[in-house]
């Protein structure tokens, strides 16, 4: 990991949401809305591209973490924007450290959600040499 990236970091990301982003798992009664599980999704994509331009080649990062409260329902086919912010990064001791965001999506009219998410950097082939 470089030394490049530092707290206040932030990206935002923004999709037009489709019938596979919607509640399709409780059944065809269901209302046609934005999923919690997508949104969350959408959250940590947006904080991956914070971290992104800062990896070594062979980094990837993983979610260690996520706490998100889903606000308000979202009609399929309305925009959603997500945004990430960095707001800490903690040593824990050993060669990785955790990056803390602060994240949020908001339709066209208002927030529908927010929270935080954690993030851990690893490298590739260490990691999948686990399995």
């Amino acid at each position: 990991m470089k030394e490049t990236l530092k707290v206040g970091a932030s990206a935002e990301m923004e999709i037009i949401t489709t019938p596979e982003m919607g509640i399709t798992h409780l059944g065809p009664e269901a209302p046609r809305m934005y999923s919690t599980p997508a949104m969350i999704s959408l959250m940590e994509q947006t904080s991956i591209r914070v971290l992104m331009p800062h990896l070594d080649e062979g980094e990837q990062s993983v979610g260690t973490k996520i706490s998100v409260s889903h606000l308000r329902a979202t009609p399929i086919g309305q925009k959603v924007r997500a945004t990430s912010t960095l707001t800490e990064i903690v040593d824990i001791g050993r060669p990785t450290k955790r990056y803390r965001f602060t994240v949020e999506a908001f339709n066209e009219k208002e927030k529908i959600g927010e929270g935080t998410h954690e993030r851990a950097v690893i490298s590739v082939r260490q990691f999948t040499g686990r399995s």
